[in-house]
């Protein structure tokens, strides 16, 4: 349920992402438009004085000028400018993001030592089956949360067939819950395949739509008509890169800690589940409940 609110969550802020970027996008391009006519008028001075000669060189001189929009395209070169360069696939990596960020959150917070053994826990089960009540040991365990607990549950719950039966039933339920924890971080390791997979595809796009350049120039294409391509694949690949490196960094990390918890919550139910190990080799595994 936390990971499907963080997923949900992540979704939300997506969204309100994509629609500032398209908001800013378009105010940029209205403000474009505005300025465009006034850019696109060059002044060409003639004095009346002069003769027809001297003013079609003057003619011929400002038409060769080069235009004074150009500089004005610097004014776009901000953050939103940069990711709307990636396109939807920028936008795509951009979303995986946002997921990978709000899966490191939900996994930070539960996947702790407080969350596999609560505090204190481990010590109440130990005292309650040294005195022999199992029955009230099963019941604790049944409602507090944790790894610990369900893994104590499934192995006192078969108390009545022996020992072996106890100790497979904490393995079995030691491995579920190693399993199920493992399946829960494989979404990081997935995004970090998946980002820099779509940077590469942005790539190939973009190069793509710089040769189209090239050829419907038919080879005289300027270094600015190519450059749009080039930026594009460039951008994107940068972005999948940027969401592959934590991800995977994080989807290591939460590994080792998941493998570490394990262990030492398996430890720890050995040490509670002793009293009825000891209890039943006393009795020849033909014990019931007390």
């Amino acid at each position: 349920m936390k990971l499907q609110t963080a997923i949900f969550t992540a979704t939300l802020l997506a969204a309100f992402l994509f629609a500032g970027i398209v908001s800013a996008q378009l105010n940029l391009d209205a403000f474009d438009a505005l300025d465009a006519p006034a850019s696109q008028e060059p002044a060409i001075p003639v004095e009346t004085a002069v003769g027809e000669e001297q003013a079609e060189s003057t003619v011929a001189e400002t038409a060769s000028t080069p235009s004074p929009e150009k500089p004005a395209a610097s004014k776009t070169k901000g953050l939103f400018a940069i990711i709307h360069a990636g396109g939807l696939i920028g936008y795509l990596i951009i979303l995986l993001s946002l997921m990978s960020v709000a899966l490191m959150i939900e996994h930070a917070v539960s996947i702790r030592r407080k969350t596999f053994m609560p505090p204190g826990f481990a010590d109440e089960i130990l005292a309650l089956l040294s005195q022999g009540q199992l029955v009230a040991a099963i019941k604790k365990c049944e409602a507090a949360p944790g790894v610990l607990a369900r893994i104590l549950h499934a192995g006192m719950t078969e108390y009545e067939l022996g020992w072996a039966a106890v100790e497979k039933g904490a393995e079995e339920a030691t491995a579920e819950e190693a399993s199920r924890l493992y399946r829960k971080i494989e979404y990081l390791n997935v995004i970090g395949n998946i980002a820099p997979m779509l940077g590469l595809l942005g790539t190939v796009v973009g190069m793509i739509f710089a040769f189209q350049q090239l050829a419907d120039s038919e080879g005289y294409a300027r270094a600015a008509d190519l450059a749009e391509g080039i930026y594009q694949a460039l951008v994107t690949t940068v972005e999948g890169l940027i969401v592959a490196i934590p991800s995977l960094a994080a989807f290591s990390i939460f590994s080792n800690r998941i493998a570490f918890l394990i262990a030492e919550t398996t430890f720890s139910a050995e040490q509670v589940l002793f009293p009825i190990k000891k209890s039943l080799m006393k009795k020849g595994l033909s014990a019931g409940r007390p």
